[in-house]
């Protein structure tokens, strides 16, 4: 896995929903829900600084390193992307 993204837990925890994060930090609820549920492939520093600004949290709260032994998935899968303002 790698990097989790634990947004949905900060998200929960300061009472803020999807809908309306993605029009404080200007994301399309799609683009939004990728990073949510860690299919994103990359993000913004400028991105994630509206959302820490947002929640009112660190780049820490939101991410975490988890160690396994899994291979990480392929760029062109599917589904995945990058998550940009």
């Amino acid at each position: 896995m790698g990097i989790k993204v634990n947004l949905d837990r900060v998200m929960l925890d300061r009472g803020v929903s999807l809908t309306e994060l993605a029009q404080k930090v200007g994301l399309t609820l799609a683009n939004l829900s990728i990073l949510k549920s860690n299919k994103a492939r990359a993000v913004r520093f400028s991105t994630l600084e509206q959302i820490c600004r947002h929640l009112k949290c660190q780049p820490g709260d939101i991410f975490e390193y988890v160690e396994t032994g899994e291979p990480q998935p392929k760029e062109e899968e599917e589904g995945v992307g990058t998550v940009d303002a």
